[in-house]
C-alpha cells in the first residue's frame, strides 16, 4: 500500500503539501489545463475530490478525501508495519567515551538515535542499534593516571574520587582498564533507565585492534595508493575526497590516530557486515570529524550509504535560567540526575521537542509538572481517557466495524480526527527519509489535541443513536491503537489510568 500523499505525488509529479487549516492536500501547478487533466484522472477520483484554485498567474489544485479515501487511509494507518523500504540499516548512537558518566548531550543523541531506529523499523527496515565502545588508546592510561592522582591525569570529578576509593593501586594502564569497566557498567545502567536497548556493543579493542583490523586498513590505504609518508607519519589523501587537508593515519610514534581506527570501523560496517545504510548520530563537538570520515567512506566506495547526523547542545533551564544539577561534573549535567527528577517518559519526549540540529532548552520544571501544561502528561491523559471510554462500553474488538461504519462519522471533529489518524503513516514515511524525528513528538501532541476536541464535541457513550455510538467507539478504539503505536515508537509508556 501507498500513503495518500504518495499517490498524489506520483499522479501530479509535484511536491504535495498538507494544509491543516482547510484539511486538504495542495499542489502548485503550471497551468489550468494541467490541473484539469489531473482533476479528471481516474486514479485521482478514486480517493479524492479536487478543486482548482487560481490566484493571478498561479494555479493550485486542492484535494480533499472522498469516502473511499477516508476508508483507505484509515486502514493503512492501522497496520503494524509499513512497507516503505526494506534495507539493512545500522544506527550508531551515543558511543560516548567510557571515561566518564553520560551527560545531557549524550542523552539527547541517545533518545534521538533510539527513536530514529524505531521509526526506520516501522517503515519496513531491518535496524541494528549499535554503541561503539572506545575502550582502547591513550585515554585509558590517562584515566588510570587520573584515578591514581598523578600529574598526567586529565579527568576530574566526584566519580574519579569514587574510583580512587575502589581501585587500590596498580600501573596506570591496569588501573585505567579497571576504571573503564566500572564506568561502562554504570553507563549501561543509565542507558537502560533511558529506555534504550542496543543490539550490538562494539568494542574497539576486541573487534578492531585485537583482530588486526587496524593493520588491515593501513595496508588497504597503501595498496590503493591513498596514503603517503611525511614527517615520519602516514597520511591519508583526504583532500582528494572533499576534506580541506590530508589527515594523519599513523603518528610519528607508530600509534594509529582515532581517525585511522574509525576508518577500520567503517570498513567493518560496509564491507564485512554489509549494511545498506549507516547512520552515525554524533554530538556537535564531532563536527570536525565529519569531512574526513565522509572522505574515507567515499574512497571506500560507499559515499551515498553514509549519513552523519550531529545533535546540538542541551541547556537545562528553570525559570528561564541555566541550572546545574550538581558540582561534581563542573559544567556538565548528568543524564542520571535529570532522569531521577523527571522520569523516563518526560526525559525522552522533551529531548525530541526540537530538531536535532538546533540548540535546545530542557525545561525541568515543566517536565515534572503533572498537568495539561506538560505535553507528555497531556498526551498520556488523552490515551487514558480513550481507554476509560472503551472500558465502560461493550465494545472490545472494533477493527472491522471501524471501516464499515466510518461513513456515518460526518461531523467536523470526527472527520478531523480521522484525517489526523490518516497522517500517521505519512509522518513515518517522511521521517524515514529526512530523519526529522521531532515531527513524531509533535504529531503525538496534535493527535491527543484532536482527540480531545472530538471528545468534547461528540458524546460517545451517550451518543444520539446506537449506530453512532458504535461508530464513535470504533473511532476511539483505533485512535487508542494508533496513539499507542506512536508512544511505543517514542519509547514512552501509554498508561491505561492516570
Amino acid at each position: 500500500m501507498k500513503t495518500l500523499k504518495t499517490i498524489l505525488k506520483e499522479q501530479t509529479k509535484c511536491d504535495v503539501v498538507w494544509n491543516d487549516r482547510f484539511n486538504v492536500y495542495a499542489v502548485n501547478l503550471g497551468s489550468r489545463k494541467e490541473a484539469e487533466e489531473i482533476k479528471n484522472s481516474e486514479e485521482i477520483k478514486k480517493y479524492f475530490d479536487s478543486e482548482i484554485i487560481e490566484m493571478g498567474s498561479r494555479v493550485f489544485l486542492n484535494f480533499s478525501l472522498n469516502q473511499k479515501g477516508f476508508e483507505y487511509g484509515l486502514r493503512f494507518a492501522m497496520q503494524n508495519r509499513f512497507g516503505f523500504s526494506s534495507g539493512n540499516v545500522q544506527v550508531e548512537f551515543i558511543s560516548a567515551n567510557p571515561t566518564g558518566p553520560l551527560t545531557l548531550g549524550n542523552g539527547r543523541g541517545g533518545v534521538y538515535g533510539d527513536v530514529l531506529g524505531n521509526i526506520l523499523e516501522k517503515a519496513g527496515n531491518k535496524v541494528t542499534r549499535e554503541y561503539y565502545i572506545n575502550d582502547a588508546g591513550n585515554q585509558v592510561e590517562i584515566l588510570g593516571h587520573s584515578v591514581l592522582g598523578d600529574d598526567e591525569g586529565q579527568y576530574k570529578g566526584e566519580y574519579i574520587d569514587e574510583l580512587s576509593d575502589k581501585i587500590l593501586g596498580g600501573t596506570p594502564i591496569k588501573v585505567g582498564q579497571k576504571a573503564l569497566k566500572i564506568i561502562f557498567e554504570n553507563i549501561k545502567k543509565t542507558i537502560t533507565e533511558m529506555g534504550i536497548d542496543f543490539d550490538v556493543w562494539f568494542s574497539e579493542q576486541k573487534e578492531l585492534r585485537d583482530k588486526g583490523k587496524v593493520d588491515e586498513i593501513v595496508n588497504w590505504f597503501k595498496e590503493k595508493d591513498l596514503a603517503y609518508e611525511k614527517d615520519g607519519a602516514l597520511w591519508f589523501k583526504a583532500s582528494e575526497f572533499g576534506d580541506d587537508e590530508d589527515r594523519v593515519l599513523i603518528k610519528q610514534n607508530g600509534e594509529p590516530t582515532y581517525f585511522c581506527v574509525d576508518c577500520a570501523y567503517h570498513k567493518n560496517k560496509f564491507i564485512e557486515r554489509k549494511f545498506d545504510k549507516v547512520i552515525n548520530v554524533w554530538g556537535a563537538d564531532h563536527h570536525g570529524d565529519v569531512a574526513r570520515v565522509r572522505g574515507f567512506v567515499e574512497a571506500l566506495g560507499y559515499k551515498k550509504k553514509l549519513e552523519i547526523i550531529l545533535t546540538q547542545f542541551v541547556r537545562l533551564v528553570k525559570d528561564g535560567k541555566s541550572v546545574r544539577m550538581s558540582k561534581r561534573e563542573g559544567n556538565f549535567v548528568l543524564v542520571d540526575d535529570v532522569l531521577k527528577e523527571v522520569g523516563k517518559d518526560a526525559f525522552r519526549y522533551f529531548m525530541l521537542t526540537r530538531s536535532s540540529d538546533t540548540h535546545m532548552d530542557f525545561d525541568m520544571e515543566l517536565a515534572k509538572e503533572q498537568s495539561k501544561k506538560n505535553p507528555v502528561y497531556y498526551i498520556q491523559y488523552a490515551g487514558a481517557r480513550m481507554q476509560s471510554i472503551l472500558a465502560k462500553s461493550e465494545i472490545r474488538s472494533t477493527k472491522s466495524e471501524t471501516i464499515s461504519n466510518i461513513k456515518i462519522l460526518n461531523s467536523k471533529h470526527e472527520r478531523n480526527l480521522i484525517l489526523r489518524l490518516i497522517q500517521f503513516p505519512e509522518i513515518i514515511e517522511d521521517i524515514s527519509k529526512n530523519y526529522q524525528v521531532h515531527h513524531l513528538a509533535t504529531y503525538a501532541y496534535e493527535l491527543a489535541k484532536t482527540f480531545t476536541d472530538f471528545y468534547e464535541n461528540n458524546p460517545v457513550l451517550n451518543a444520539e443513536t446506537d449506530e453512532i455510538k458504535k461508530s464513535r467507539l470504533s473511532l476511539v478504539a483505533v485512535t487508542r491503537q494508533i496513539l499507542e503505536s506512536v508512544l511505543n515508537l517514542l519509547g514512552i509508556d501509554a498508561p491505561e489510568k492516570m
